[in-house]
């Protein structure tokens, strides 16, 4: 049965490349790749389809504007899509002869020359493919560059009924992250795999607590020989993806063990959480403080809601919570770094060959002259490590929890591309205060306090607990 549904697709495809007139040759208007791409203005217009075109403009935008672009081998760019071009037409059940990767020399139009070559070529005998081989392609592209600020954003859907602040997913985040097994950040994860949160969706719904161990997921060990596995990633799907994950579960309070199969699907979260200031007095004169992104303003936000916890009484210190935060502004980093010294780098950013910009602090921003502690995890990332490398390197406090994200390649710029999409990645690599590399890497905390799954199922906050500590009474 298998040989004959095969033989069967062959047959048609022959038949659609033969009754498929060839992709038609560029005119002289065809100019997206000779055009230097530009940032966007205003709102983007509609969405066209990708082509060969568009992927001739991101190509040579990369090598222009790219932070290594001046010395970058564009061989291993064409490489990297010509894979993603041939694994997509094996996916779809078939090969095409014309599919070799031409000869490249390393000079630039030469080799892209020889690529769009073989590339119509392919594309040609599977027009069927057309559209989603120019995506993977190009996908494929901008993935070589191995940079975790480089993105080609497209397709962008939200769900039906979607409100702002709605999640997506199975309804719980785990101590390990997606971006701990995604393969751009090598960060290590240590077993077990538990539930932290529980947010809402399917997972509330069948009733996990923080606290339960995740023994497999789909049949997969989330950790064999206790390196995490890629089935750590399912626990994460974004939209529009809906197959169920079967979880095993156990939970180490009880001893109990379960199976249970979570759908993915929308979810409104706890508008407690969607705040991205929050703030408390804790023990009557310490000012804590959650900030889950260095979105606009947020600096201010993070110091009007200190100023407030001050009013009538002497604070001890200020416990800042950027566990989970997501990052966003370089300049509201700088900006709530400023509120504890002045006359600093707080950063570097580095073009290829070495010469370097440094971030100094605003200091027009007003001294706290509090003693601070911050709270770090695997989800600070990007503008959060910025702020927390700085912290440790100019003394300003100390660091308790799990080594940062290392997601902080450098400040992304954003390029429109001629189908309306965008194309981002850093034009400058981003180095600490004492021009130490943090990308891939992270910044580690001056004291290691993990989660465990026995505190996490108690509500216990170890890391919190331990700051309390290192704060003055």
């Amino acid at each position: 049965m298998t040989t004959i549904r095969t033989a069967a697709a062959v047959l048609a495809f022959l038949l659609a490349a033969a009754c498929t007139a060839p992709t038609p040759p560029r005119t002289q208007a065809s100019t997206a790749g000779a055009t230097a791409c530009a940032h966007p203005q205003g709102r983007l217009g509609t969405e066209t389809a990708t082509t060969i075109d568009v992927i001739e403009q991101a190509y040579f935008c990369i090598l222009g504007n790219y932070y290594s672009g001046p010395t970058l081998d564009a061989r291993s760019l064409l490489a990297a899509g010509f894979l993603a071009l041939t694994q997509e037409i094996n996916r779809d059940g078939r090969d095409v002869p014309e599919a070799i990767m031409p000869a490249l020399t390393g000079d630039r139009k030469a080799d892209w020359a020889a690529f769009e070559a073989a590339y119509r070529k392919i594309t040609n005998r599977a027009p069927d493919l057309r559209g989603k081989l120019a995506v993977v392609t190009l996908e494929g592209i901008v993935a070589a560059l191995g940079d975790n600020h480089a993105r080609w954003t497209h397709d962008v859907e939200r769900p039906p009924d979607y409100y702002d602040g709605d999640g997506y997913g199975l309804g719980f985040q785990a101590n390990v992250s997606g971006l701990q097994v995604d393969g751009s950040t090598p960060r290590v994860a240590l077993p077990p795999l538990f539930v932290t949160t529980v947010e809402g969706g399917a997972a509330r719904a069948a009733g996990l607590r923080p606290g339960d161990i995740v023994e497999s997921i789909n049949g997969s060990a989330p950790f064999v020989d206790g390196e995490a596995t890629p089935a750590i990633a399912t626990l994460y799907p974004e939209y529009p993806e809906a197959r169920p994950v079967e979880l095993r579960l156990l939970r180490p309070t009880t001893g109990r063990r379960w199976t249970v199969s979570l759908k993915p699907g929308l979810y409104p979260r706890d508008p407690a959480t969607l705040p991205v200031v929050s703030s408390k007095l804790l023990d009557d004169d310490v000012a804590y403080v959650r900030l889950t992104g260095f979105t606009s303003n947020s600096a201010n936000r993070v110091l009007k809601a200190i100023s407030r916890l001050r009013t009538g009484r002497t604070l001890s210190g200020v416990v800042l919570d950027l566990r989970g935060n997501g990052g966003g502004s370089p300049v509201e980093a700088i900006r709530l770094v400023s509120a504890f010294v002045h006359g600093k780098i707080t950063a570097y950013q580095c073009t290829v060959d070495n010469r370097c910009a440094a971030a100094r602090t605003d200091d027009t921003v007003e001294l706290l002259n509090l003693p601070l502690v911050v709270l770090i995890d695997h989800g600070c990332v990007s503008a959060c490590e910025h702020f927390s490398s700085a912290v440790k390197d100019l003394h300003l406090g100390q660091l308790v929890g799990t080594r940062t994200a290392g997601v902080i390649s450098g400040p992304a710029q954003s390029y429109l591309l001629a189908n309306n999409t965008l194309l981002s990645f850093p034009a400058r690599h981003h180095l600490g205060p004492d021009r130490e590399f943090i990308d891939r890497i992270g910044v580690p905390p001056d004291r290691y306090v993990p989660l465990t799954p026995e505190e996490a199922a108690a509500g216990r906050d170890p890391a919190l607990a331990t700051s309390l500590i290192l704060l003055p009474e």
